[in-house]
């Protein structure tokens, strides 16, 4: 592969600033294989589930994960939370920057002066270090100091946090929103179920490589880092009974995919689903559109393959909301 297999150009214009309000607004592209694809809603999405179907959420939480503090010396330091190494969160992965001197033991901290965290040694994903909190209630403090961490892209923010969560978001862990799942109401989830189609979370720590696009000439030489992730027994038992398996977003899929291909339910995942990869689960997947040269777009490549251009150009040229914020489609791999 080249880098131009997943490249396409997104006018800045279409990256959304601001979510649909109300959530369920937002539009959805629905791909119909070779036939042009139709535009809709959200709610359309209730006419393409069926009885037996079991659609897939990622339940984790967004934590405040972007952190302003300052070294011994004044200088400011932003903190990237990226995953928590502990069940108490005392410890995290992180990105710190400025990095290039940081050296372990260093105290952070915050605006006040008060020593915060301490630096206790490189990570283990890329240009990473361990930070420790110094405090023993540290997710208490992490709310204290944190802001969402919006991505760059996103210049506006309305103040809300809430709107960077899903509503059935449960554990906080993550260092971005599975943003699928953005577009689901309680009132959507309940007219789902009366459908007949089953409900089920997963949980997938989203981290580094939500920030790393690929800039190796062969996207297939990217090296991708591995996130935590989890299938709940019950979830798969509903899945591998399930007639269609519909996930929302791609980071379900990566948990669903990972216990396929691993046998494991739990534990660190760096798989890589690029072209030719034969999805064991995943029938539908509801996603949102993604930046060029991202893993992201190697994924709905694999799924849907060459067409993804074609639905990608239709929604430019159709004026859809690009990215985290943005609008979605409803991908189909069996057409």
């Amino acid at each position: 592969m080249q880098l131009s297999d997943i490249d396409y150009h997104l006018p800045n214009e279409l990256i959304a600033q601001v979510p649909a309000e109300p959530r369920d607004s937002a539009r959805l592209l629905i791909d119909r294989g070779v036939d042009t694809p139709r535009d809709g809603a959200i709610p359309d999405l209730l006419e393409h589930l069926h009885d037996g179907d079991v659609l897939v959420v990622n339940d984790t939480r967004v934590v405040p994960a972007r952190l302003h503090l300052s070294r011994k010396s004044g200088g400011a330091v932003e903190v990237l939370l990226l995953e928590p190494l502990d069940v108490a969160h005392q410890r995290w992965e992180a990105l710190l920057r400025p990095g290039r001197k940081m050296k372990a033991g260093e105290a952070l901290h915050d605006e006040l002066g008060n020593h915060v965290a301490s630096v206790i040694g490189r990570g283990l994903l890329g240009d990473t270090f361990h930070l420790e909190f110094t405090t023993a209630n540290a997710r208490a403090e992490i709310d204290r100091l944190g802001e969402m961490p919006l991505p760059p892209y996103i210049t506006t923010h309305s103040g809300d946090n809430d709107r960077y969560q899903t509503v059935y978001a449960r554990d906080a862990k993550s260092a971005a929103a599975p943003t699928a799942g953005l577009h689901f109401t309680p009132d959507l989830l309940e007219r789902i179920r009366a459908k007949g189609v089953a409900i089920a979370a997963v949980e997938l720590v989203v981290g580094l490589d939500t920030f790393a696009p690929v800039t190796v000439p062969n996207p297939l030489d990217h090296v991708i880092h591995s996130e935590s992730f989890r299938v709940p027994d019950e979830t798969m038992a509903v899945v591998e009974s399930a007639k269609r398996v519909v996930a929302v977003g791609t980071t379900a899929t990566r948990a669903l995919e990972s216990a396929g291909v691993t046998g494991r339910r739990s534990g660190r995942t760096n798989l890589f689903i690029t072209r030719g990869f034969e999805f064991r689960y995943v029938d539908l997947l509801l996603t949102n559109f993604h930046m060029p040269r991202t893993t992201l777009l190697l994924m709905i490549d694999a799924f849907v393959g060459e067409r993804w251009r074609t639905l990608y150009g239709h929604a430019v040229d159709r004026r859809y909301r690009f990215l985290s914020f943005g609008d979605a489609m409803l991908l189909d791999r069996s057409l």
